[in-house]
């Protein structure tokens, strides 16, 4: 129901709901006037998670030291340093979030110098209850909006195949069951988790069930991959930076773990994130808080962090390209993804899924899988794992049948023997041993890591 208040003009005033992420919401009011401060509290306090306030400049800069805020409602006219000089002063240090600004004076030029220095709304005294609470809502959608459309963003520069396999954790063999209960386990703690196995096995999926698990599954879940940014972008991608920081940053940008405030950070392929920068990550681990390129500035964060490889990190430790504190600081919880060899019966339902979403996705017929093909499917090791089947039921989509040359063993014990299927096996088993690290596999096999890119893209692993 709607609550009842008291304007400042002393009629009653009705205040419509708005909703859970009002609920949600942390704000710091800033004002010189205790009763416009006891007035806003009063608005704020039964409707938001958490409400502070500062009397004056310097007071809500160590608020904003201290804690993280969604919005910020400053007054303009304080003694001192008034409102716009602050947030100016700010905003130059990396400071986001989200401002409304309370004046009297609602002339032109109050209004472009403050939406030059990032205001993004409005409130002219006097107002009521219910204008103040649509602005606060209307930031934190912007904000909620903003976020998501720069998470998709990221994740559609990612492989579009590798999208399909993010539905679920799926599977009844007792490999992924195990999966399944240590993910249950963990889920509702805060520990950082370390979700290890071969490439292709699900990792992601893995991390986003876990997230969806948690209390935090209403936040953002960012999923980052370490190894798919270039080297000289991802410091600015992760932490952020401000304007003029570098040659080319004509703006300041929140960075990707600033986005997800309350929520979760996957960092996959953890492994391959550059040496120079594993320490400011193993900062951010230990002290919560964030510094954007360019800035003095450290920003209080709380994120949940999952991480992913497919490496051996005490091996990446002793070539001296893992640092080891930062090992021991995100191997707390460890939960190892099976391959698909190694889970029984699963590989048929995964088949049967990828053939339904595939062929609907291709617009397409779907092909049958025979008794045949599904015997083939079981006895092949699937060095690519769920990525590689899901390839073969995508070529025979397109195919509209499965060839009898795809990349299966063609009987029990009629292995084809010509020079290229026998460079083919000897490939994927020593990097099926490297447990998919295509460096050391080609260290063991004294070849670049190129050619085994190379190879392994003509086979579609």
């Amino acid at each position: 129901m709607p609550a009842e208040f008291t304007d400042r003009a002393g009629q009653p005033e009705i205040v419509a709901d708005f909703g859970s992420a009002l609920a949600q919401a942390s704000i710091l009011v800033v004002d010189d006037e205790p009763g416009i401060r006891n007035f806003l509290v009063k608005i704020f306090r039964e409707r938001c998670q958490l409400v502070d306030v500062a009397a004056d400049a310097a007071e809500a800069s160590r608020k904003l030291d201290m804690q993280h805020f969604d919005v910020v409602v400053l007054d303009n006219v304080m003694p001192g340093t008034n409102g716009l000089e602050w947030l100016a002063q700010q905003r130059a240090t990396g400071f986001f979030t989200d401002v409304i600004l309370m004046t009297a004076y609602a002339d032109l030029d109050t209004a472009i110098d403050a939406l030059r220095i990032g205001v993004v709304d409005f409130v002219v005294k006097p107002f009521r209850s219910n204008q103040l609470l649509s602005a606060v809502a209307r930031c934190l959608d912007r904000t909620r909006l903003q976020r998501e459309n720069s998470v998709l963003r990221h994740e559609l520069s990612a492989a579009a195949g590798e999208i399909q396999l993010r539905d679920k954790l799926i599977g009844e063999s007792a490999a992924i069951r195990q999966v399944r209960d240590a993910i249950a386990r963990v889920a509702p703690i805060p520990t950082s988790v370390l979700i290890t196995g071969e490439s292709g096995t699900g990792k992601e999926v893995a991390a986003r069930s876990l997230h969806a698990l948690s209390d935090r599954a209403d936040k953002l879940f960012v999923p980052i991959n370490c190894g798919a940014i270039p080297a000289d972008m991802i410091e600015s991608e992760l932490f952020g930076h401000l304007k003029g920081s570098f040659t080319g940053a004509t703006r300041s940008r929140e960075g990707l773990l600033m986005h997800a405030q309350g929520g979760t950070v996957f960092l996959d392929e953890i492994a391959e994130l550059p040496y120079a920068l594993q320490s400011r990550l193993l900062r951010v681990l230990e002290d919560r808080r964030v510094r954007p390129v360019g800035s003095e500035r450290e920003v209080p964060f709380d994120a949940r962090f999952v991480f992913a490889t497919n490496a051996d990190l005490q091996r990446r430790i002793e070539e001296g390209t893992f640092r080891a504190d930062l090992y021991f600081r995100i191997n707390v919880m460890q939960i190892r993804l099976p391959p698909l060899r190694n889970r029984d019966n699963d590989v048929q339902e995964f088949a049967t899924l990828f053939m339904r979403d595939i062929s609907q996705r291709l617009g397409l017929p779907p092909v049958e899988i025979g008794e045949n093909i599904r015997a083939r499917f079981l006895r092949y090791d699937w060095p690519g794992n769920v990525r590689e089947l899901q390839n073969v039921i995508e070529r025979a989509v397109i195919l509209g049948g499965f060839s009898d040359d795809f990349d299966l063993p063609l009987d029990d014990d009629g292995d084809d023997q010509t020079l290229m299927a026998v460079e083919k096996r000897h490939i994927l088993t020593v990097l099926r041993e490297a447990d998919g690290n295509r460096e050391e596999a080609a260290r063991r096999l004294g070849i670049s890591r190129k050619t085994i890119d190379r190879k392994c893209a003509s086979w579609n692993v």
